[in-house]
């Protein structure tokens, strides 16, 4: 590419909307000398909204299609994602590995991760190209599957790691350890363990709290569990959490932002660290993490006096 400055658009290519905003996007960044990396899935996907990109390079707009590797993000200032929670999850695999910032734009329902809604993009674009945001670090999460001394399969999250049983199972026996130390065995369907970005999410939904994003910590929340304690837990950023799957069971699945699928074996384990790459968080918002929890979670406020 030509452009001194590149930008990699991730697009949920199932919206129409998406395909519309992202046009959007091309015309200005491509206006303003902005280069543009697009994944070759979704140039193909995006269909007759969007101009192919030999016809957004005959306007002039400096485009290159990558596909959508651990390569995919490199040399970009950034990442622009355009779509929910499940598109930002998607774009973070592209960007954290080479420590690219990501900045997510709202198209689906709650979009808890993302930074702005699809009404404001030419507001976003205008910060985008004035360079005027700035950046967070989020904590991510390390995974590990190990049978006996042998680690079998890793991988990382940035919401949360599902440990879950298989489908049309029964209840799935483990032993929750902490620092080395049990801590409780119990039946389940399954257990969480998340970040405080995650907190909002699934963790969420399976009776966690919600963490501060800004709080450095590790959620455990045990998913239907058949015990009398088996409570959401928070243990220290620097904790080492795992989970035992029962020898006479069955295997069990851990799902890392329900994206990443790998199988934890009867008789194995699954351990879960702090990951020592963080994900890099574009900001343009200075309203706090209150404002934000109860705008997209639509919390009664009413009778609220302040000071």
């Amino acid at each position: 590419m030509t452009a001194e400055r590149t930008i990699l658009l991730v697009v949920h290519t199932g919206r129409d909307e998406a395909t519309e905003v992202a046009r959007r996007v091309e015309k200005v960044l491509g206006d303003n000398g902005i280069g543009l990396k697009v994944l070759s899935a979704e140039a193909v996907d995006r269909g007759p909204l969007h101009l192919a990109p030999d016809d957004m390079r005959a306007l002039g707009v400096d485009i290159e299609v990558v596909d959508a590797d651990e390569r995919a993000a490199e040399g970009c200032e950034l990442v622009l994602v355009l779509g929910g929670d499940g598109t930002f999850l998607r774009a973070a695999e592209l960007a954290r590995n080479v420590e690219i910032p990501v900045l997510g734009v709202n198209l689906g329902r709650i979009g808890f991760l993302a930074e702005a809604e699809a009404e404001a993009i030419d507001h976003v674009l205008e910060r985008v190209i004035q360079r005027d945001y700035r950046i967070e670090e989020r904590m991510t999460l390390d995974i590990a599957v190990r049978v006996g001394t042998d680690v079998v399969n890793r991988g990382w999250a940035l919401n949360e790691a599902s440990l879950e049983k298989g489908p049309r199972l029964g209840v799935l026996g483990v032993v929750l350890e902490v620092d080395g130390r049990p801590v409780s065995s119990f039946g389940c369907d399954g257990v969480l363990v998340s970040t405080p970005t995650g907190s909002t999410a699934y963790a969420f939904s399976a009776g966690g709290p919600v963490l501060w994003p800004d709080l450095e910590a590790i959620l455990v929340v045990p998913n239907n569990a058949h015990a009398l304690f088996a409570r959401p837990m928070v243990t220290s950023p620097l904790a080492s959490i795992a989970i035992e799957v029962e020898a006479s069971g069955n295997d069990a699945l851990v799902f890392c932002d329900g994206r990443r699928e790998m199988v934890v074996p009867a008789g194995g384990r699954l351990e879960v660290t702090r990951c020592g790459t963080p994900l890099k968080w574009v900001r343009l918002d200075s309203a706090p993490f209150t404002d934000r929890l109860v705008r997209k979670f639509r919390l009664p406020v009413t009778g609220w006096r302040g000071q």
